[in-house]
């Protein structure tokens, strides 16, 4: 059954790039040049991180000063927007229209 079907239907049932019988990508010279090339980058990308620039004690706080100095900037810019102090007789004083306590 399988090879009369085989041989007797002219290709490919449905959609040709999807599905359990699609039709097969011929794999060119270029998909081969493409992955070797991908691979070489992964294999240099491996080399790079396998080796760290700073030991272990080197990278303990090398960013500690920085991180503060940024830190302080932000804080900085924060107050920079903050209202000033008011007191409580600033904040009542459309009450204090008449001393009057007998109206």
């Amino acid at each position: 059954m399988f090879l009369t079907l085989t041989l007797l239907r002219k290709g490919v049932p449905g959609k040709q790039w999807i599905g359990k019988y699609r039709r097969p990508r011929p794999v060119t010279w270029q998909m081969k040049r493409n992955t070797l090339k991908h691979l070489e980058r992964e294999a240099e990308n491996e080399y790079w991180i396998s080796r760290p620039y700073m030991t272990a004690e080197q990278e303990l706080g090398h960013a500690a000063e920085r991180r503060a100095q940024s830190w302080q900037k932000i804080k900085e810019s924060k107050f920079c927007n903050f209202p000033a102090h008011k007191s409580v007789t600033d904040h009542l004083a459309h009450l204090n229209i008449s001393k009057n306590w007998s109206s």
